[in-house]
């Protein structure tokens, strides 16, 4: 199909993708617009969903405007957002409070008052296969009614992030199975909302979404949305996926042999299942994936380029200074710097669990820590233990994946983190085994939005025939040199946070008595 393109939207956490991809995949063009994160209490993470909506309108208007493509050539339009995120709507679809997001920690009572309704954490595994984390939609409703009664009872609809772009771009109500599945209240074995749960949790089913197929049409593009963004009427927006999953769908993890690992805000370690596996004790995420009768296993870290990002905010100013007398990225200082310190920054550890952790460890109450600082360390060593320490934090979730017995013979990788080669090269070291990027993996849930526009609307018959696409771009090898260093600190890097634990809680304790203003 000769010029023809699709497009493919991402709501991320700190900003909205957007990128026009043609029929064979090439990245035409894409945009960003940055957006700010909401903390109003520790633990806590909001964003306002009018923010989203004007980073989508100017990055689809910027995107047309630096491609200069042909409107009437745009097919169909593909969303991906942030998962597990609360969006509530009143009657008239008004937003009644700013998002409650995916790494917010506030409903760990209401996540452990959800296993004793069930029974136990068993019986809930055995309605939806995955725990009720404290950052999934299910926690977060109990806690809007348990803390906000005036505005959940003014709720008439719950909604994920992307879903709400979704009605605002075609005035439908819907979401698709992989995002659904990150609410907690899913049966992913059967794909659809699991009404013996909503029924134990006395949450109304029509105050929730009906669910499609990731691939399938959903809506089409509307006259407000259409004037606010330069898009033709009538565009057809496909069902997409939630972040994490859709992401691994655009780096092509749609067979079981290749793991995938994402830097981003978050870590997401990841494998395509081409069929249902049970989730024996929770420590992992079973989730519909983007192929119909298809599933996904991932475990995600809460802080791993959100951990790096920080780093870069609150330490390195010089660097800072440097990259704008040079005028380039000061994440190049970054990673320049962290070369000169040598494989395990002598001896130092990061512990990247800034907001809480998620996957091992469903822990609110854990914290970030350098471990082993002495003098003998500098700007370079911390640099690298930071980089070194999110790729432990991946490893971690990668030894639980293996317990499933696939066999794997690459890793992809995809994200922010992707396009650095340092932290490809900590990867391929960690892991002991080759690291791959693809096209269209630096563009991370955007690239597979807009694949699964495509077989929405037959320009590939299915998403294996689509992720055919992808062009392997970068491969870097194991060194065996530091096989043994990486060993030995991650096997200290593991012993860590139980050694810790006690004074995560106690710090955590402490925050509880804070008088915030």
């Amino acid at each position: 199909m000769p010029d023809a393109y699709l497009l493919g939207i991402d709501i991320g956490t700190s900003g909205c993708k957007s990128i026009l991809i043609d029929h064979q995949g090439n990245v035409i063009g894409s945009n960003v617009q940055e957006y700010s994160l909401l903390t109003p209490q520790p633990g806590w993470a909001e964003q306002k969903p009018s923010h989203w909506l004007s980073g989508v309108y100017a990055g689809i208007r910027e995107l047309l405007a630096q491609t200069r493509v042909r409107t009437d050539k745009i097919r169909s339009l593909g969303l991906s957002g942030q998962m597990h995120g609360l969006v509530a709507l009143d009657k008239d679809y008004k937003i009644l409070r700013p998002a409650i997001l995916w790494n917010d920690q506030r409903s760990v009572q209401q996540c452990q008052r959800i296993y004793e309704i069930v029974g136990s954490v068993e019986n809930l595994l055995g309605l939806t296969n995955n725990k009720m984390l404290p950052g999934y939609t299910g926690g977060k409703i109990l806690w809007m009614r348990e803390n906000e009664q005036e505005l959940y009872d003014k709720t008439r609809l719950f909604l994920n992030p992307k879903d709400y772009v979704r009605y605002e771009l075609t005035g439908e109500i819907a979401t698709e199975v992989s995002d659904a599945s990150g609410t907690g209240l899913f049966d992913v074995k059967k794909r659809c909302w699991c009404d013996p749960l909503l029924d134990l949790l006395e949450i109304p089913r029509e105050r929730l979404p009906k669910c499609f197929e990731s691939t399938e049409i959903t809506g089409h593009i509307n006259k407000r949305a259409s004037e606010l963004t330069g898009l033709p009427e009538a565009i057809p927006v496909v069902g997409g996926g939630g972040d994490a999953v859709v992401q691994t769908t655009g780096m092509g993890l749609v067979v079981p042999s290749i793991l995938g690992t994402i830097i981003g805000t978050s870590g997401i370690v990841a494998l395509g299942l081409d069929k249902f596996e049970q989730n024996p004790d929770g420590r992992l995420q079973v989730f519909c994936n983007n192929s119909v009768d298809t599933w996904h296993a991932m475990g995600v870290t809460l802080a791993a380029g959100g951990s790096y990002r920080w780093y870069k905010d609150a330490l390195c100013q010089a660097e800072k200074r440097m990259a704008e007398e040079h005028g380039c990225s000061v994440y190049r200082i970054m990673e320049k710097n962290a070369t000169a310190a040598p494989p395990g920054s002598k001896g130092l550890i990061f512990l990247p669990y800034l907001i809480g952790e998620r996957c091992p460890y469903a822990d609110p109450n854990a914290r970030g820590a350098l471990i082993g600082l002495g003098l003998h360390h500098g700007r370079s060593e911390i640099t690298r233990a930071v980089m070194e320490g999110v790729v432990f934090s991946l490893k971690d979730v990668y030894e639980l994946i293996r317990t499933m017995g696939f066999s794997i013979s690459q890793i992809r990788t995809s994200g922010g983190g992707a396009l650095s080669p340092l932290w490809r090269q900590i990867q391929a070291d960690v892991f002991q085994c080759p690291v791959t990027t693809v096209s269209g993996s630096g563009e991370g849930g955007a690239y597979g939005a807009a694949l699964l526009a495509g077989v929405g609307m037959g320009i590939w018959g299915n998403l294996e025939q689509a992720v055919n696409v992808l062009k392997v771009e970068t491969e870097t090898l194991s060194d065996p040199k530091n096989r043994t260093v990486y060993e030995d600190m991650y096997g200290v890097y593991r012993e860590l946070y139980k050694a810790l634990k006690p004074s995560f809680d106690s710090f955590a304790l402490a925050d509880q008595n804070i008088s915030l203003p």
